[in-house]
């Protein structure tokens, strides 16, 4: 394919609207707002929507972390125009820190294993003590916390400090600082997956939940890039860097992960249910009733059948309209996975939805979208000094 010309490649710099900038600070707003008063109404219902919101954009931010590292290992050039937007995701990982330590403060109300009665009642939980209390757990958030914030800081500066340099040995010096990041990952995101979410329940236990978590964490990673991608085309921002062929490669991979998502929790939940173990089978038990089996069905069909249908012809990866579609029903999907994974251990087993699950995902989204537009107000929409960036220019998908 044919080289585009220069005049055809033109970044120009991302400005929020004044409109805009009002809009995230309500969000804050609105998010301190329900959290304060959702405490003086329930606790108990409060702590669950915030960390349901807490893990929610946890896993966005890393997932743009581990893009990112992704392209950088098998170094990637088809991807480097587009980085930059998993990049900028990454500025939410410094509130992975603060959030984690608030969350303690919560974590009498969350984690039946901080209750000494609890842990009298069953040898099984009594045998975990030793790993689930909360001095070792505080431990285990800070150091993932700050792991992933390091890597961050140099995966991403690396990246932004050769929009100045040119310096080729940046990219190079990524490669070894990803790959040893994704080690990091693969055991700090299990052990924070089953802190803030598997011992809710400290009786079941999976040795897949981890990559349960992540199948979700980077499904919907892929969903944000689509979206952020059609967002900056749209505004005329990027020009010759950023196409409907990367848009394409995107979408591929949201519905490779699509189909990923349905055999992790095919596998786990197969494996329990043939094994028949009460300590096993209790946690699907449990969202089986009080309504939560038509959640477990609504996950079924609108997180695995309806977007791999949806994403199947090649025309539809290439329709913005439609991948706005999909993309937002895959991002729906991942909280109520989580709220599916959280709620039913409290509020009697029963479905609520209201003022602090709303509002606390609003402050958290406030919290998202500010990180990103710093970082968008700062540094290039495009790596423009990237070596690979022409691999990138020239992209074509053909199939």
């Amino acid at each position: 394919m044919a080289s585009h010309s220069t005049h055809e490649l033109q970044v120009k710099p991302f400005e929020p609207s004044s409109l805009f900038k009002v809009v995230i600070l309500a969000l804050i707003a609105v998010g301190v707002l329900s959290f304060g008063l959702g405490l003086w109404l329930s606790e108990e219902r409060t702590w669950t929507s915030y960390l349901v919101s807490f893990f929610y954009f946890s896993c966005l931010g890393l997932g743009g972390l581990f893009f990112a590292a992704i392209q950088h290992v098998v170094k990637a050039g088809w991807s480097s125009s587009v980085r930059r937007y998993a990049e900028a995701m990454t500025s939410f990982i410094p509130f992975i820190l603060f959030g984690g330590l608030i969350l303690l403060l919560g974590a009498k109300t969350l984690f039946p294993w901080t209750h000494e009665d609890v842990i009298n009642s069953s040898s099984l939980i009594k045998a975990k003590t030793a790993y689930l209390n909360i001095p070792f757990m505080a431990t285990r958030i800070v150091i993932c916390a700050l792991g992933w914030f390091a890597f961050k800081w140099f995966i991403v500066g690396n990246s932004i400090n050769q929009d100045q340099s040119g310096d080729h040995n940046l990219t190079l010096k990524n490669v070894s600082l990803s790959i040893a990041f994704i080690a990091f990952f693969a055991l700090s995101f299990s052990f924070f997956s089953v802190d803030l979410l598997m011992s809710l329940l400290p009786t079941w236990y999976s040795t897949i939940f981890g990559v349960y978590c992540f199948a979700g964490l980077f499904q919907s990673t892929f969903a944000v890039l689509a979206l952020m991608i059609i967002f900056i085309r749209r505004a005329g921002l990027v020009k010759g860097y950023v196409t409907v062929e990367h848009q394409h490669d995107i979408v591929k991979f949201m519905k490779g992960f699509t189909v990923f998502w349905a055999y992790i929790a095919f596998s786990q939940f197969m494996l329990i249910w043939y094994a028949n173990i009460p300590e096993e089978t209790e946690y699907y038990i449990m969202r089986s009733q009080n309504g939560w089996l038509a959640i477990s069905f609504l996950l079924l069909i609108f997180r695995f059948i309806v977007p791999f249908l949806a994403l199947l012809p090649r025309g539809l990866k290439r329709n913005d309209n439609h991948v706005i579609a999909v993309s937002v029903l895959i991002l729906v999907m991942q909280y109520l996975d989580i709220y599916w994974m959280v709620y039913p251990n409290y509020n009697d087993g029963m479905i609520k939805f209201g003022l602090q699950e709303i509002g606390i995902f609003m402050g958290f989204l406030g919290l998202f979208l500010l990180g990103i537009t710093l970082f968008f107000k700062k540094y290039s929409l495009v790596a423009l000094k990237d070596p690979r960036l022409h691999e990138a220019i020239n992209h074509h998908v053909t199939y």
